[in-house]
């Protein structure tokens, strides 16, 4: 193997080196800071009932999501059954963690499989875009709560609140983005943005979607309403977490650190959040006066049953799916 090439494999695997790196730097950490016992002890006693509660909660968020898209898909004159749409919600959290090209390798999955159940291109674009609007806009709203939860406790401080501007600056520019190229097209976007893979993804798409759907305020606002609760069903998986370690917090609490540690990964360019998520959630828990012990458990047990668990079953439906395409170019 030439140089170049070895080179070539280090940088396309670099991300899940810093992730898992953070990752052993954050574990290390606490139990240098904690007690390495009481943190062994906390995981070896987890109460296995609560962990089904917190996965049952996840299960709910997949039906969020595609409950999301059932909404659009019934303005399209396209309606598709929530179960079929539930499967390539599942299919898309694999390509959006695997392929975190700001999200769009779980975009393309997504026009991809509705294309295949029969839906038309431009359907399935405004389908994509009024979900990201919406998704977008409620977490924008999360994270003007989170940053209210915080300064009630008085916790807020200015480097929160500047770390939430950026936040705030990023979620609204991802759809601005997507919406301004479908009014203008591709020529009037500079070529050095151009260069970026997203962008490149984006115009691919995006003009084909109808405007009807993309100006439909009240079909925006509802499907925000469907994609937060995904971020309540987030926080409360985690205050399951700690109920499974007997360590119980309130849910204000929980919703803090998860939004912490969501805005952290999406900002990050890791791979999965690999590190940053667990940094950003142990750290906020910390700050809130939960011991770092318990934090850290906790954290690792919401990563099993939001990341890890669900990436088997997208990792199967990727591959089916890409058979059936495979299948398709040979017929």
């Amino acid at each position: 193997m030439s140089v170049a090439a070895l080179w070539r494999g280090v940088l396309r695997h670099i991300g899940w080196v810093l992730g898992l790196a953070v990752i052993a730097i954050v574990v290390g950490a606490v139990l240098r800071i904690g007690d390495l016992h009481a943190f062994a002890t906390m995981l070896e006693d987890a109460h296995p009932g609560w962990l089904l509660v917190a996965m049952t909660l996840q299960a709910t968020t997949y039906t969020s999501v595609a409950a999301g898209w059932k909404m659009v898909l019934a303005e399209t004159d396209t309606p598709q059954p929530l179960r079929r749409l539930y499967a390539i919600a599942v299919g898309k959290l694999f390509a959006d963690q695997v392929i975190p090209v700001a999200g769009m390798g779980g975009n393309m999955f997504l026009v991809d499989r509705l294309g295949a159940l029969g839906v038309g291109r431009g359907n399935a674009v405004a389908t994509l875009l009024v979900a990201m609007i919406g998704f977008y806009a409620v977490y924008g709203i999360c994270a003007l709560a989170m940053l209210a939860v915080l300064w009630i406790k008085g916790l807020a401080s200015i480097w929160i609140a500047g770390f939430v501007l950026v936040f705030l600056v990023v979620a609204i520019a991802i759809p601005r983005l997507a919406l301004w190229i479908r009014r203008h097209g591709r020529r009037p976007v500079s070529p050095t943005l151009v260069r970026l893979a997203s962008i490149r993804a984006l115009l691919a798409i995006v003009g084909e979607a109808p405007k009807r759907l993309l100006v439909d305020r009240r079909l925006i606002v509802r499907v925000a309403g469907v994609n937060g609760l995904v971020f309540l069903a987030d926080a409360g998986s985690l205050m399951v977490c700690f109920l499974a370690l007997g360590h119980p917090v309130g849910l204000p609490v929980a919703f803090v650190a998860v939004m912490t540690a969501s805005m952290i990964a999406t900002l990050g360019p890791i791979p999965l959040g690999l590190g940053t998520f667990e940094a950003g959630a142990t750290g906020m828990l910390a700050l809130m006066g939960v011991p770092v012990e318990a934090a850290l458990a906790a954290t690792l047990l919401l990563r099993v049953v939001t990341l890890w668990l669900p990436l088997v079953p997208g990792f199967v439906l990727i591959r089916g799916a890409l058979r059936d395409k495979a299948a398709q170019r040979r017929a």
